[in-house]
């Protein structure tokens, strides 16, 4: 693209190099994580994304446009609103956050006093630690206390997870943070997790591989 409509660049024939001059920015891949889950608005992305500016949120999302990472349209009437949606680039970044995550676990053991919280934000690193565990395609609801979200396994399908209830759930997980950040960080399994109560499963646990330890922790061994 000319110069004058580039962003700033490192100017290194690098791949490395490359990819940050288009995710490298502050705030840029936390933008993609909010749009892995779907098309949102404007006002929808800054609402999940706790101490962005309205200035810097525009510029983001503008520069991901630029860059081919996301696009702009309006939503069919009724609604006829605005929304932005990641390009097929834009979700190829999902393994990068994947990795990310898993760098990023060991970080999460205390939770500070200013630290916001969104139930969704728990969805990418829960998607590498049940996708292996999947067996065919299905939806796993997950219910903490901070909210519900859902995945679509495997992490393939567009959109990856969603923020909120699944239609028609395959599983459904119940637990508390505390344990979705020791999945996240290797503390613990889905399977050990069950077996000592700080999971409950409804639905076909089998998805998951965990209907031997839905019977061995007393919960009800019945698959749907």
């Amino acid at each position: 693209m000319p110069r004058e409509t580039r962003r700033r660049s490192y100017d290194q024939y690098c791949a490395a190099a490359r990819a940050l001059d288009a995710v490298g920015d502050r705030w840029t891949l936390l933008v993609v994580r909010e749009l892995l889950a779907g098309p949102r608005r404007y006002t929808d992305l800054h609402a999940d994304l706790p101490g962005v500016s309205t200035d810097v949120l525009a510029s983001r999302l503008k520069d991901m446009e630029v860059t081919g990472l996301a696009e702009r349209h309006r939503l069919p009437p009724p609604s006829a609103a605005h929304v932005y949606e990641l390009t097929a680039r834009g979700r190829a970044l999902l393994p990068v956050l994947e990795a990310l995550a898993a760098w990023g676990a060991p970080e999460l053991a205390e939770r500070r006093a200013t630290d916001a919280v969104r139930a969704h934000w728990f969805a990418i690193p829960l998607l590498r630690v049940l996708g292996p565990a999947a067996a065919g395609s299905g939806t796993v609801e997950v219910r903490i206390g901070e909210g519900v979200f859902h995945l679509r396994l495997p992490d393939d399908a567009s959109p990856a997870y969603g923020d909120g209830p699944a239609e028609s759930p395959t599983v459904v997980l119940t637990l508390d943070t505390e344990t979705c950040t020791a999945l996240a960080g290797g503390g613990t399994t889905p399977e050990k997790a069950v077996r000592d109560g700080r999971i409950a499963v409804e639905g076909d646990a089998g998805f998951l591989g965990l209907a031997d330890a839905r019977r061995a922790a007393g919960q009800d061994a019945g698959d749907v």
